[in-house]
C-alpha cells in the first residue's frame, strides 16, 4: 500500500472516529477544547505507532491462540510509559486528561489495528498504518474540540502553552472577546452535538465527492 493510500485511509476514508465510530469514550470526554483533543490524540498516536511496529516485529513468534493477550500486554506497557512521561514532563496536561490516558489500553482502535493490520503486515506498512490512523484520530479529536471550544467560549487552543508547553503558545487564539457562548457545548451534551454535526457533514461531503467521481474510478483506486 502506498503512502498516499495510508494518508487517505487514516485521515479520511477509514478515520477512527468519523468512519469507524471507534474510541468514542475519549472522543466525547476530553474534547472540551482543541488543546485537550490535540494532547489526547498525540498520546494515542504514539501508542498506536509503536504498538503497530512491535506487533509486526513479533507476529511470527506469537501463536494465534495467545496473540490477543500478548498484544494487550504490549499496548499496556506502552500506555504506562506514556502515562509516566506525561506526568513527568507535561503534568498540567496529565491532570486534565487524567484517567483517560490509562484508558488508552482499552481503546478498541489500537487493539483493532494490531489484530487486523499490524499482525499481518511488515514493519514499514504497520508503522505507516499506525502513524496515519493515529493522526486521523488526532485530527478528529482536535476538530471536535475546536468546534466545542469556539461555540462555548469563543477561543481556540486555550491554555496550549500551559498544557502542551511554551512552544505551542502560537496556537492560542481569542476569536471573540468577552464571549458569552453556549455553555452546553463544553458540557457532555455538546460532545454529542458536535460529533453528530461533523459526522453528517462528512457523509454529505462523501456523497458529493462520490457523485463527481468518474465511473470506474473506485475500481482503479482499489487496484492501485
Amino acid at each position: 500500500m502506498s503512502i498516499r493510500r495510508h494518508v487517505k485511509e487514516g485521515l479520511w476514508h477509514n478515520n477512527v472516529v468519523f468512519s469507524q465510530l471507534l474510541a468514542l469514550c475519549p472522543t466525547l470526554a476530553v474534547t472540551t477544547s482543541g488543546t485537550n483533543g490535540l494532547g489526547m490524540g498525540l498520546a494515542t498516536t504514539a501508542v498506536l505507532l509503536v504498538s503497530n511496529i512491535l506487533v509486526s516485529l513479533i507476529r511470527n513468534f506469537v501463536s494465534r491462540e495467545v496473540r490477543i493477550p500478548v498484544f494487550v500486554v504490549v499496548i499496556a506497557t506502552l500506555v504506562t510509559l506514556v502515562d509516566l512521561s506525561l506526568n513527568a514532563w507535561l503534568h498540567d496536561l496529565y491532570k486534565v486528561l487524567g484517567l483517560f490516558i490509562a484508558l488508552i489500553v482499552v481503546n478498541c482502535a489500537i487493539l483493532g489495528r494490531a489484530e487486523a493490520f499490524a499482525s499481518k503486515a511488515p514493519v514499514r506498512e504497520a508503522a505507516l498504518d499506525g502513524l496515519f490512523m493515529g493522526l486521523g484520530f488526532t485530527l478528529a479529536l482536535t476538530v471536535i474540540g475546536l468546534v466545542r471550544e469556539l461555540l462555548g467560549s469563543g477561543t481556540l487552543f486555550a491554555q496550549a502553552s500551559l498544557l502542551l508547553g511554551p512552544s505551542f503558545a502560537f496556537l492560542e487564539t481569542t476569536v471573540v472577546k468577552d464571549f458569552n457562548g453556549a455553555l452546553m457545548m463544553i458540557l457532555p451534551p455538546g460532545g454529542f452535538l458536535a460529533l453528530g454535526v461533523l459526522l453528517a457533514a462528512k457523509r454529505v461531503l462523501d456523497a458529493r465527492l462520490a457523485a463527481r467521481r468518474p465511473a470506474g474510478a473506485d475500481l482503479a483506486a482499489e487496484a492501485a
